[in-house]
């Protein structure tokens, strides 16, 4: 398990370090703006909707797959891929239909101009979202029987081929160029992971496994669509600063989410398939050291990463990204907002790793409550300090919010495990 998080962990640095290019690219040649602010906004809503998809999808889809029967799997996969597929097919068109009402709504500090541009944007990456939700199932699909590696690679390989085709395009066709090729690389990654599916076969979605999953996925759906909405609030929020904010503010976001997607896809996806294996075999004290011991490693990963960001941040920042169309104030304004982030970094791993410990045991409303109460407290927060402190109130206001959920987390699984502990030991008795 060592050397496969070791494979899993160097192919996730890859592709966190090919999307960051992706997204520096974009910057350098276009400049935080108008334009970009509207691609950003425009991937606002796809962008929400992946996540509640994916952030219910996988930790459901995982446990249920596992272990079955090839054929019976693979027929299983054929269902949800059908399925997600013709609701997301629906919800595409609805979003693309409505979004001259939508974008004005959710971006009330653009301008007319702007809000056009964010129109046109937001339904060509649609498109984008419909592929990536088909592509959730695929990769669940893979994780459930231990095949890690090769959807790893094909993102990677998608992403490569995205990036070159960026950088001959943006400065061709300008930012509608990037938001196509977001849309075309899910379109790619679909075909190349759509062998694990096999041949063809009739679901059957009024059996067991789909009525599971579809027990376990409510609370996930109902909870992760309002909890998940982040990305949202942020960017209504900064629609009201200065042209560049909304983008710098994203861009530094997406720094903090590809380290977690690093820790995610080394650690915490195979975690869970052996947490799985430990609560199939009632070993709850496996069961409980192996959460723990990764909880602590990620927590002092993600403290030894805010270090590096405050004492040598904003030179590797000014390397970086301070090039093209990027000002040094930009460079500026973009570390201090990572510095008012970095609790994210430590709150957010820790909650990442510790939510699959529910997930393994098929247990979804306490995940679900705790990203609701402290996504509540969290907006308020935001928007009590944006009001203050612009920007940077946004950012501190995200710190605050993952810190107390990864505390709540640790409380709730704790508790959780130990009182199954003591169940064990009694019957032992």
């Amino acid at each position: 398990m060592g050397r496969l998080a070791l494979r899993l962990g160097l192919i996730a640095v890859l592709n966190l370090i090919v999307a960051f290019l992706i997204q520096w690219w974009t910057l350098i040649a276009i400049g935080p703006g108008n334009q970009t602010d509207a691609l950003y906004a425009a991937l606002a809503v796809p962008q929400v909707l992946l996540i509640v998809v994916t952030g219910s999808l996988t930790p459901v889809l995982v446990p249920l797959f596992a272990g079955q029967p090839r054929e019976s799997m693979h027929r299983d996969a054929w269902g949800f891929f059908l399925l997600v597929g013709g609701v997301f097919l629906i919800v595409s068109a609805v979003l693309s239909v409505s979004a001259g009402l939508w974008v004005p709504l959710l971006f009330p500090g653009f301008d007319a101009v702007l809000h056009r541009l964010t129109v046109e944007l937001a339904r060509i990456q649609l498109v984008g979202m419909f592929f990536s939700t088909l592509s959730a199932v695929l990769i669940a699909a893979y994780r459930a029987h231990h095949r890690f590696l090769w959807p790893e690679l094909a993102q990677l390989g998608v992403l490569v081929l995205a990036l070159g085709v960026m950088v001959w395009a943006l400065p061709k066709f300008g930012i509608r160029s990037a938001a196509w090729i977001f849309s075309l690389r899910a379109v790619l990654l679909v075909l190349l992971l759509a062998p694990v599916l096999g041949r063809f076969m009739v679901p059957d979605w009024g059996n067991a496994v789909f009525r599971s999953a579809w027990r376990r996925i409510k609370p996930l759906l109902a909870g992760t669509t309002y909890y998940k909405s982040g990305p949202l609030v942020d960017r209504y929020l900064s629609s009201f600063v200065p042209p560049g904010g909304l983008s710098i503010l994203y861009f530094g976001q997406q720094i903090l989410d590809g380290a977690h997607n690093v820790v995610n896809k080394a650690l915490t996806t195979p975690l869970l398939t052996r947490l799985v294996d430990a609560a199939q075999a009632q070993a709850w004290r496996e069961f409980r050291r192996l959460y723990l011991r990764q909880a602590a490693f990620v927590t002092v990963l993600m403290m030894s990463g805010i270090a590096i960001l405050l004492t040598a941040g904003k030179l590797l920042l000014h390397l970086l990204v301070g090039h093209g169309a990027v000002t040094a104030d930009n460079v500026e304004l973009l570390w201090w907002l990572l510095v008012c982030m970095g609790g994210f970094l430590i709150g957010g791993g820790l909650g990442q790793t510790l939510s699959v410990a529910f997930y393994a045991v098929g247990e979804t409303r306490i995940p679900t409550l705790i990203g609701v109460i402290g996504f509540s407290v969290g907006l308020l927060l935001k928007v009590v300090l944006f009001f203050r402190w612009g920007l940077s109130g946004i950012a501190l206001g995200l710190t605050v919010h993952h810190l107390l959920n990864g505390l709540a987390f640790l409380i709730c699984v704790e508790r959780m495990v130990r009182a199954k502990i003591g169940g064990a030991s009694q019957s032992h008795d």
